[in-house]
């Protein structure tokens, strides 16, 4: 699957999470999920279970620790649809 194809997918999964205060024409791939997208920790569990469900992957802790921007969601799933 291709970046813009994980993209296009992730991004009405992160807008769903996104504070009111944050307009999601302002989602770009180089976003930090918690530090510009004001996306909480509680928050960001469900994203990645919602993501896990979607791409029918698992995300262990150190993808956790891992994953800051959207680009980084992207290169993970990659790597775990590439297995």
């Amino acid at each position: 699957m291709t970046s813009e194809a994980i993209y296009a997918k992730l991004l009405p999964i992160v807008k769903t999470y996104l504070p009111e205060d944050i307009d999601e024409n302002n989602i770009n791939p180089d976003s930090d999920l918690t530090k510009e997208l004001n996306i909480n920790s509680a928050h960001l569990v469900d994203v990645v279970l919602d993501v896990e469900d979607t791409f029918d992957v698992e995300f262990a802790n150190e993808d956790m620790e891992k994953l800051r921007t959207i680009n980084d969601a992207i290169a993970i799933i990659q790597t775990k649809l590439n297995k």
